[in-house]
């Protein structure tokens, strides 16, 4: 494998640990529901998605060919992601979640 392929893949690989990082400190860190499912919905968008892509280079370079496996892994990840973070959102929205106090995770009583 040439030089300049495994330093592109290391990057990928790193660049996803970094982001993963970031967005479980952001799940840990951030005082409300909004601020917590950002930080880890873009985490997990840009994170897995640069992981993927270091797993689609790899492979497809040993085997000769694109790898489709982890091809539509990553585009269905780059659609659903987004979408299911929204539709939490909105399901936050609709249940009265408060925007501006911190969530304290207790079920409603």
């Amino acid at each position: 494998m040439p030089f300049v392929l495994e330093l592109v893949i290391s990057l990928f690989l790193v660049a996803g640990a970094l982001f993963a990082l970031i967005g479980s400190i952001g799940l840990a860190r951030l005082r409300d529901f909004f601020m917590r499912l950002h930080g880890p919905t873009k985490a997990s968008t840009l994170g897995l998605g640069c992981l993927l892509i270091g797993s689609l280079l790899y492979f497809s370079f040993q085997r000769g060919g694109l790898s489709v496996h982890e091809a539509i892994v990553t585009v269905f990840l780059f659609v659903t992601a987004p979408v299911s973070a929204h539709m939490m959102a909105k399901a936050a929205l609709f249940r009265g979640v408060d925007k501006d106090g911190p969530s304290r995770n207790y079920p409603d009583r």
